[in-house]
C-alpha cells in the first residue's frame, strides 16, 4: 500500500510558506529574520517545482529545485558577509535604526 500525498496539498503548502516568507520579509526589522524569510521563499518555490515535476512526470521540477538551491547557497553567504560588514560599521541590524542613520 503506497501512500502519496495529492499534489494540490503540496502546492497549497508551498504557497503557505512562500506567503510566509513574503509576511517576515514585510514585518520583520532584523535583518537576519528577513534573510531567512527570503530562504523559507525560495524552498517554497523549490517545493512547487518537484511536485508539479513529479504531477507531470518529469525531473524538471528537481533540476530547477537544484539550481534554487545553489541560487539560495550564493544568496546566504553574500548576504550574510554583507550583514556583518553592515553589523561592524553600524553595530545594529535593525532596518529603522540603519534608515535613521543615512539621514
Amino acid at each position: 500500500m503506497s501512500s502519496s500525498v495529492s499534489t494540490e496539498i503540496v502546492m497549497l503548502l508551498a504557497a503557505l510558506l512562500f506567503v510566509l516568507g513574503i509576511t517576515g520579509v514585510i514585518i520583520r526589522k532584523n535583518i537576519i529574520f528577513m534573510l531567512l524569510s527570503v530562504e523559507i521563499m525560495l524552498n517554497a518555490s523549490g517545493l512547487a517545482f518537484v511536485a508539479a515535476g513529479s504531477r507531470w512526470g518529469q525531473p524538471d521540477g528537481q533540476v530547477m529545485f537544484i539550481f534554487i538551491l545553489a541560487m539560495a547557497a550564493a544568496e546566504v553567504s553574500i548576504g550574510l558577509a554583507l550583514i556583518l560588514q553592515i553589523y561592524h560599521q553600524h553595530k545594529s541590524l535593525d532596518i529603522d535604526k540603519l534608515r535613521e542613520m543615512n539621514g
